[in-house]
């Protein structure tokens, strides 16, 4: 042992400074000598999991290990970086310090662990080949958005990457949608085939360089190509990227190959280019998203604070939604009666060059027919793409897991993810509990991701998408087996939703030799809200979306639950209406809100409502309600937000899911503190209202308010109900948190309404910030519960 391991520190790290190359062993021990350590040569083995491949993670190894003197190695495999060190215990009790506090920016480092093994009298320190087998328990890093050094080659016309489209460094560039297996090496990615020139492989082999064991490196040289190509796969001559600036500015869509997938995109200034592409992808109504070429520029499109720029500016670069200026200079197809834009900043090089020569806004959308899944091989988008996009924008360098943008907003200075794929998969989260075996939880049907979980960590997929449209329930059938492999995770435990006819169910029906289990779809939003946050429970949960299945067979949506991870109690809801035509009700606000009206009229519904002005369509639909065969009894209170949209006259028919609802959030006057009633009755299980609501909204649309008087008052109101009934469960229950999710806890003005009034109770409120609070958050929650009902029987 030494006997003053502190002082020996302190004379390696002020020598740090001189050392190049690495120091000899033997002048680490003389500095021992001189403050009378004892001269002990040890060797240790550390291992290191999290996400630590694919990051500089060995480099940064490498680095350190040389600069404290030590021999050894340092190596992937399949369960993270594996590292033998050698020399005095004080230097390697330093390196093992290191790893704990400054690893790489783009790490995480879940576990380091330590063992002794048998000197060997290495000298020097070295990256070793990765070695294959073993337990498949490594990270995958995600994506990274370029990176300023990377950035400022591209710009610079004497440096050899000048202009280059796939330029990229440890610190940036394609991850997990070029991998193809681990450890996370290059002959395991789409990049094998394009070997290394020797001044990159100088690079990737110099410990000094910044592309030191880059797996992605490439140069105009060796690297992939971009190319230009019209509708039928011809190339067009010319600089790709010139020639697709060219495109944009004449009105024309270009298919852009990027990171996850292809993209559409037209100039978002032009009118008529925005509408054609509409009417190409059958795309009515749902806003398109926009890329601008820097904060600058973002900020003459939309307002935004601190948060938002981080988030806009983040390695992850998602799309942010953002409240638009008034005068924004964006053509009205872009975003059709929306006061939002959904904003993101370039984040592969290609996008950088094309700005610059283009240096508008540009409408950037998923490369997909409306509700497919995103097109990533090129065969595939020549097909599926030729009738939307003129030209394509393409290269030779094969995705091999398509992911779409994520979206996020700022919620009182944090994140708030609605959709987690492109930046954010595959990194895990991390949960302070085990599984005692692993699970696969197969999500819901709208919005799906799938999970994969064991030890604490669960891994998420990109958004897959609606599991109703064939080739999405496709892609997520091979996108589970590519999980499975790549994680090395043979689930024991398979978790569905409890609705029967949900095709994610039928997936889980379908695997042999492992248990199932059914989670009802409200306990799963809060177990992902609580295992989101950390939180075993008990909670006051409050699940408020669009439809789930209920036990009792009814259609729930609007629930309050006391819950823990491992189980639920149904304690409140609002009361449930019929919802004529079932589906139909879903797409037709309408015809909610006709529902709502008979439920608080009967038959002497009040005239003059707008919505009564087709007589015929009115009494057809009133009659469907009371045929319960074809109106299924529902307590949504996502429909209740269409009924009310609805009403106002805000939309009649939702042409992508959640547009009714959205638009009545917009519509909302901020400043607007008055409210409704939402009466809360019953005892051991409360029941709001809704039909009461209504009767208020009825009279103040006929008594001629204004429409974003109203809209306000239907959220406080709405907010003040939640708040009443946690209240009324805490009292009888002492359960002092409560966790909010569902897709209606998108809505900001709701939220922070309901967030603010019940912290001003004493609650502590759970809110999501690292997976959605829609259905995207679902598998989260399902998997935290099956790991919760196994921890139960173990103990």
């Amino acid at each position: 042992m030494l006997r003053d391991e502190s002082t020996l520190r302190r004379v390696a790290w002020r020598q740090k400074s001189i050392w190049s190359g690495g120091v000899p062993p033997d002048a680490v021990r003389r500095a021992g000598r001189e403050t009378g350590a004892v001269d002990e040569l040890v060797r240790r083995r550390i291992r290191v999991e999290g996400v630590v491949q694919g990051v500089g993670f060995r480099p940064f190894v490498h680095s350190v290990a040389t600069g404290l003197g030590l021999g050894g190695h340092v190596g992937n495999d399949a369960r993270g970086v594996i590292i033998e060190a050698e020399g005095p215990e004080g230097a390697i009790a330093d390196l093992v310090h290191a790893l704990r506090t400054r690893c790489p920016p783009l790490a995480v480092v879940e576990e380091v662990t330590v063992s002794a093994v048998p000197p060997l009298g290495e000298r020097t320190f070295r990256v070793v080949d990765s070695a294959d087998g073993g337990p498949r328990t490594v990270s995958v890093p995600a994506d990274v958005a370029t990176c300023e050094d990377c950035l400022r080659e591209i710009s610079d016309p004497a440096d050899r990457r000048h202009g280059y489209a796939f330029t990229n460094c440890t610190g940036c560039g394609p991850r997990f949608t070029i991998v193809r297996d681990i450890p996370y090496d290059r002959g395991n990615t789409t990049m094998a085939d394009f070997p290394l020139c020797p001044a990159c492989a100088a690079e990737y082999h110099d410990p000094a360089n910044r592309r030191f064991h880059a797996q992605p490196v490439c140069c105009p040289e060796c690297g992939p190509r971009l190319r230009l190509v019209d509708a039928a796969g011809n190339p067009l001559p010319g600089d790709p990227v010139d020639g697709a600036a060219a495109a944009l500015a004449q009105g024309a869509i270009v298919a852009v190959k990027g990171l996850g997938g292809f993209h559409l995109a037209v100039d978002a200034t032009d009118d008529d280019a925005a509408s054609a592409l509409r009417k190409r992808k059958n795309r009515e109504a749902k806003p398109f998203a926009v890329m601008v070429a820097d904060l600058e520029r973002a900020r003459q499109l939309c307002s935004l604070d601190d948060a938002e720029a981080a988030l806009l500016t983040s390695r992850r670069r998602p799309i942010v939604l953002l409240d638009r200026l008034p005068h924004a200079p964006v053509a009205p197809a872009v975003a059709p009666g929306n006061t939002q834009l959904g904003l993101l900043l370039p984040y592969t090089p290609v996008h950088h060059l094309l700005l610059r020569r283009f240096p508008k806004p540009i409408v950037l959308t998923s490369g997909n027919a409306s509700d497919e899944p995103i097109a990533h091989r090129d065969d595939d988008a020549l097909q599926r793409l030729s009738s939307i996009a003129d030209v394509f924008l393409t290269h030779d360098r094969p995705i091999h897991a398509p992911a779409d943008d994520s979206v996020v907003r700022a919620f009182r200075g944090k994140q708030l993810v609605l959709r987690r794929s492109r930046g954010y998969t595959p990194e895990p989260v991390v949960l302070p509990w085990e599984f005692p075996r692993p699970v696969l939880a197969c999500g819901a049907e709208l919005k799906n991701t799938f999970a994969l979980a064991e030890r604490r960590k669960v891994v998420l997929s990109q958004h897959i998408g609606d599991l109703e449209d064939y080739p999405t329930f496709r892609s997520y059938g091979g996108g589970i087996e590519h999980f499975r492999a790549l994680l090395g995770i043979d689930p024991q435990v398979v978790v569905h939703d409890l609705h029967p006819e949900y095709l994610s169910t039928k997936y889980a029906e379908e695997l042999d030799d492992v248990e199932l289990l059914g989670v009802q779809h409200h306990h799963a939003h809060i177990a992902s809200c609580l295992a989101d946050n950390g939180h075993p429970g008990p909670v006051v949960g409050v699940a408020f979306d669009g439809l789930g299945y209920g036990p009792d067979g009814t259609l729930w949506g609007g629930e309050f639950l006391l819950a823990d991870l491992a189980g639920y109690r149904r304690v409140g809801h609002l009361e449930p209406v019929p919802l004529p035509g079932g589906a139909a009700a879903v797409r037709q606000p309408w015809r909610v809100a006709v529902s709502y009206l008979v439920r608080a009229y009967g038959n002497d519904v009040p005239a003059g409502l707008a919505l009564l002005r087709r007589r015929d369509r009115w009494a057809r639909i009133a009659a469907l309600t009371r045929t319960p065969r074809h109106s299924p009894l529902s307590s949504s209170a996502g429909r209740l937000f269409d009924a009310v949209a609805a009403l106002l006259g805000v939309r009649d028919v939702n042409d992508y899911e959640g547009q009714a609802a959205i638009e009545l959030e917009q519509l909302a006057d901020p400043t607007e503190r008055g409210r409704y009633e939402l009466p809360v009755s019953g005892g051991d299980v409360l029941r709001l209202r809704g039909a009461d609501l209504i009767r208020e909204v009825v009279n103040d649309v006929l008594a001629g308010a204004a429409p974003s008087a109203v809209a306000a008052r239907f959220h406080n109101a709405v907010g003040r109900a939640i708040v009443e009934a946690c209240v009324r469960v805490r009292d009888s229950t002492g359960v002092r948190t409560a966790a909010l999710s569902g897709g209606v806890f998108q809505n900001a003005l709701l939220l922070d309404r309901t967030t603010a009034a019940l912290r001003a109770r004493g609650f502590q409120v759970l809110v999501h910030s690292r997976v959605p609070p829609n259905d995207g958050g679902i598998s989260l929650g399902q998997a935290a519960v099956a790991g919760a009902l196994d921890r139960g029987r173990e103990s």
